[in-house]
């Protein structure tokens, strides 16, 4: 039996930031009666809450809900009513303005400068500069359709690498690339989260759409948790019904 079940979100949980659909917010629901549950993505605090914490049906218990933005360089949880921040590992303003310069170098480089954008494409999360292809508020369809087998952004990452050594690149969403200090990615979030939880990494089960070399949920599988990759939310969720009947029965 595992104590905790981590996710992966865009592409896991819900379609690239999108919220949760009800039936997902009731299969966590589910799950959250049998073991912790915690949830490990690129994406800031902000849309958590969006996509997440306010999409839980009222009978979910929070208190055994784990959240991690920006690649686990942020822990929230549930106590009192309210959530509230564990830790925040920020960079500085210099560390910033380099990564931001060698994404403007790099897509030069590259050559991948999309017809249309909607919105920003760079994000300052804090603790994770993201890159999202098509912009912020690009539309569903048109991410889903601009770099499906990743290797429009593997090609970004490559440089990247090459310009920001030291530093953690990883693909994660449908157009984005995230960049941590180095040695943070989803590997390193579940073990911040052993050691706040208590719960060891032999513990967990981690489930997540990007279980391969160079994918953002990789890491996960590299520091010794067991994983279960699926293609989609609906996949998801009947693997996650099953965790709950094999945890009912011991």
């Amino acid at each position: 039996m595992k104590k905790l079940v981590a996710f992966d979100l865009d592409g896991t949980l819900a379609l690239s930031k999108q919220a949760l659909k009800d039936d997902m917010g009731e299969t966590l629901a589910d799950l959250l009666t049998v073991a912790d549950v915690a949830v490990i993505s690129g994406g800031d605090w902000p849309q958590f809450e969006k996509q997440v914490a306010s999409r839980l049906p009222d009978r979910a218990d929070r208190d055994r809900l784990w959240l991690m933005p920006t690649t686990g360089t942020k822990l929230y949880v549930h106590r009192d009513g309210e959530w509230k921040t564990v830790y925040a590992e920020l960079f500085d303003d210099a560390e910033k303005q380099k990564i931001i310069d060698a994404f403007g170098q790099s897509l030069e480089a590259t050559g991948f400068v999309p017809e249309q954008t909607w919105g920003e494409r760079i994000e300052d999360r804090g603790s994770q500069i993201t890159f999202s292809a098509l912009g912020q508020q690009a539309p569903l369809e048109a991410k889903e359709t601009w770099d499906p087998d990743f290797a429009k952004r593997k090609v970004i990452q490559a440089d990247l690498r090459q310009r920001l050594p030291g530093l953690a690149i990883n693909m994660g969403g449908a157009t984005s690339i995230d960049i941590t200090r180095e040695g943070v990615d989803k590997g390193y979030g579940l073990r911040k989260l052993a050691a706040e939880s208590g719960i060891q990494l032999g513990e967990m089960l981690f489930i997540g759409d990007a279980i391969f070399p160079g994918g953002n949920d990789y890491p996960a599988h590299e520091a010794g948790v067991d994983c279960v990759r699926v293609r989609d939310p609906q996949e998801t969720i009947s693997v996650v019904t099953a965790i709950v009947a094999c945890q009912k029965q011991g």
